[in-house]
């Protein structure tokens, strides 16, 4: 039997990203979220959701560019902090130590030591109350060469994780499950 626990903000899994903008000045700040997903293929799309609250916020809409990083198991204490600090009162790339790159084909920066960089450009934005969903169109995407595997980036090797909004916590991916498709009769 289940239990119904009302209107609740809880979906697995949920990603870990780190978005990374320039503010008015140029200064590179960078943000965790953790509500976020691809939104299109063709062309390709990633969408996060953001308060209008966040320095990041504003930032994007400025810019109309955003980052996406994705972090290894290696940096969950850096991306916890990018979650809690606020660009508005510290630099956060000063305090962590991670180094940002100016992305020369968006105005945003990406994050060197992370693995998994999608550059965005800002191509839908919709207010839905306490957020605002963001749709950047996915100019490029950049991996470390240590974490390709045939070309493609190999998720063992990447090791990003996930983030458990119930319990405010972060898990790492697991297993494989399975190889190749199942076909259901």
């Amino acid at each position: 039997m289940k239990k119904s626990i009302g209107a609740n903000t809880i979906v697995y899994p949920s990603p870990v990203f780190i978005i990374g903008s320039y503010d008015k000045e140029g200064s590179p700040n960078a943000m965790a979220a953790a509500w976020g997903g691809i939104s299109c293929s063709s062309p390709p799309c990633v969408s996060i959701s953001l308060r209008e609250a966040t320095y990041s916020h504003g930032n994007i809409v400025d810019k109309e560019a955003f980052t996406v990083n994705i972090p290894s198991e290696d940096y969950v204490k850096e991306a916890d902090y990018f979650g809690i600090a606020s660009g508005r009162n510290v630099n956060k790339f000063k305090k962590t130590g991670l180094t940002p790159v100016r992305s020369k084909l968006v105005d945003a920066p990406y994050i060197e030591e992370f693995p998994l960089i999608l550059e965005c450009k800002l191509v839908h934005k919709v207010d839905l109350g306490l957020h605002t969903h963001f749709t950047g169109q996915i100019i490029d995407v950049k991996v470390s060469e240590n974490f390709l595997d045939n070309g493609n980036p190999n998720i063992e090797r990447i090791k990003p994780f996930l983030y458990d909004h119930s319990f405010h916590a972060y898990y790492g991916v697991g297993e494989r499950q399975m190889n190749d498709h199942i076909k259901m009769v």
